[in-house]
């Protein structure tokens, strides 16, 4: 297994294309074969459909691709120069087998992330088997119905890893494809039978507070009591009125921003005594009291109000990389590259010091070539073994 990663920042798309066409054509006449897989990850500000239209053609199948806020990082670096930026994660493994689709979630996400996956299965060959591992890219809104598809194909022990493809402005500008198309509201999967180990880790960089409260009332992502009391309420005063804006409103507000070092946290167990939470991120007050949720919330779940600083969000990518090693006994040195997943809000929380969390994790995998994503919802494999959908989260999978 070979992995090299193509970066761009160029806010030409056009000249973006030809930088990575450029770069990935020299690997290819190198290693006289195409990547057997690529994960291309682009701002939402180029033209999606000429980046697919020339992936496509220079990749063959095995395409994964979605948009990320902003641009990507690398172990080179941020890349984004004005909310452009691209990167190719490639993959030469002629001794595993991977495969990548797509279909648009229509009405039935569940349905659509299941037949994408079956797809994704017979691209690779391995029809009813379970992968090592499944990347997965899908639009904003539904990504808990999504792993819910993902897992009626491959089964409930598989890792899915992954995160919902983003825009620059939070307009619904986000797109994902694969070598047959691009779509604004869809999903693609792509299964991973690497011939080498494969190891993962998914976390977040926020710490939980004394504070907590149990979901009296709750539709999908609308929280709209805690403890009987309209939740806005609860968590400005949680929150000691610092991010929500004066109560009531007399229309939607968007608290995206302010509340992303603020988070409500769902207990889901303990490792040494250590609480572990998944995420769920307040968007946006309503006149009605209620908030909106980045993430579905369930009657009778507690939450704890969770804390996170510009100092934690910019260590922890560094300690997810070095964890996603550990967990499989991976010595730094036999990494052949890594797959970063890092929330969009918390990138644009440290923006300033971006720098230092692609540092932390150069570091941790020193020689290793990394591509990481900016997402506006993370999915991974948490402690009690389950796939979860959650926000303002951190993922890594290395490759040995």
């Amino acid at each position: 297994m070979e992995i090299s990663v193509f970066t761009t920042q160029n806010p030409s798309t056009a000249d973006a294309v030809k930088a990575i066409s450029d770069q990935l054509a020299r690997q290819i006449a190198q290693r006289n074969a195409r990547p057997d897989f690529t994960a291309l990850h682009i701002s939402a500000a180029y033209q999606s459909d000429v980046f697919q239209h020339a992936g496509a053609e220079t990749l063959g199948e095995c395409l994964h691709g979605a948009t990320s806020c902003l641009g990507v990082m690398s172990d080179q670096g941020m890349h984004s120069q004005d909310g452009f930026g691209a990167g190719a994660f490639c993959i030469w493994d002629s001794q595993g087998d991977y495969g990548s689709a797509m279909r648009a979630l229509g009405d039935d996400p569940a349905a659509a992330a299941a037949e994408a996956t079956q797809l994704a299965l017979q691209a690779a060959g391995r029809h009813s088997e379970a992968p090592d591992i499944v990347w997965l890219s899908t639009s904003p809104g539904t990504e808990e119905s999504v792993l819910e598809g993902v897992q009626q194909v491959v089964g409930m022990n598989v890792p899915i890893l992954g995160g919902s493809a983003a825009d620059n402005t939070i307009a619904g500008d986000w797109r994902v494809f694969d070598a047959t198309g691009v779509e604004q509201e869809g999903v693609v999967v792509s299964v991973l039978f690497p011939s080498g180990e494969v190891s993962f880790a998914y976390h977040s960089g926020y710490a939980p507070t004394d504070t907590s409260g149990t979901i009296t009332k709750a539709e999908g992502r609308r929280l709209i009591e805690i403890d009987g009391e309209p939740a806005a309420s609860v968590y400005n005063r949680w929150t000691n009125g610092t991010v929500l804006p004066k109560l009531p409103v007399t229309e939607p507000v968007s608290i995206l921003s302010e509340s992303t070092l603020s988070p409500l946290g769902r207990y889901l167990d303990s490792v040494s005594a250590v609480p572990y939470f998944l995420l769920a991120h307040p968007s946006t007050v309503s006149p009605d009291g209620a908030l909106e949720m980045f993430a579905d919330v369930d009657e009778g779940d507690s939450l704890t109000l969770m804390h996170g600083s510009v100092k934690g969000l910019t260590e922890r990518a560094g300690k997810v990389a070095s964890l996603s090693m550990q967990v499989a006994g991976i010595a730094p040195a036999d990494v052949k590259g890594a797959l970063m997943v890092y929330c969009g809000g918390c990138m644009l929380a440290v923006q300033d010091h971006m720098s230092d969390v692609i540092n932390g994790v150069v570091q941790a995998l020193p020689g290793a070539p990394f591509l990481g994503v900016f997402t506006f919802g993370e999915q991974g494999m948490v402690l009690d073994g389950n796939n979860r959908h959650g926000n303002l989260m951190i993922s890594c999978i290395v490759f040995s």
